[in-house]
This record gives C-alpha cells, sequence and structure tokens, in this order.
C-alpha cells in the first residue's frame, strides 16, 4: 500500500515536472519569435521611414505581453508576494470560521 503511494506521488511530481519544462519551452519559444520578428520590423522600419520609429510600439507592447509570461512561467511575482494566494486563503478561511462561531 505505501509503495502504491510513493509511486503516486512520484508520478505526480514527475508530471508536475514535465508540465514545468513544457511551460519554460513555450516562453523560450515566445522569446525567440520576439526577437526575430522586431529584429525584422526594426530591418523594415529603419530604411524606409526613419522620420518616425513606429517597431517601437511592437517592441513595447509585445515586450509587456513577454516579460508577463516570463513572470507567470518563473513563479515570479514581485507585487504580490510568493504565498500571496495561500495567505488569502488561509485569512478567509479565519474569518469565515469567525463568523460561523459568532452565529
Amino acid at each position: 500500500m505505501e509503495l502504491d503511494m510513493e509511486t503516486n506521488n512520484e508520478f505526480e511530481r514527475y508530471q508536475r515536472a514535465k508540465k514545468q519544462v513544457e511551460e519554460i519551452k513555450g516562453f523560450y519559444g515566445h522569446l525567440i519569435s520576439f526577437i526575430f520578428v522586431i529584429a525584422l520590423f526594426l530591418y523594415i522600419n529603419i530604411p524606409y521611414s526613419t522620420q518616425y520609429l513606429w517597431f517601437f510600439w511592437s517592441f513595447l507592447g509585445w515586450g509587456i505581453g513577454l516579460a508577463f509570461h516570463g513572470m507567470k512561467v518563473f513563479n515570479y511575482t514581485p507585487l504580490l508576494g510568493k504565498n500571496w494566494e495561500e495567505r488569502k486563503l488561509k485569512e478567509f478561511m479565519e474569518q469565515e470560521n469567525r463568523k460561523n462561531k459568532l452565529e
């Protein structure tokens, strides 16, 4: 019985790790396409319209999306902290328990 649980836990850890690796691969694919497309836009923009650097708007918009993608993939949340969601869940559960005790 204990061996089955260990095998199951190992399988779940493997699946989570595999999912994380897939997300990282997706991010790097996103980064590579960003670099190539922005380089192409720059190549087109500089020789044909030097008065207005329109490629910058694509760079800015897509760059913001890429930054958020990277933050999600690498679990970086500077605004909310690492365990913010867990702390909030505990806080709401404690509030609910106090409310139920008063009733």
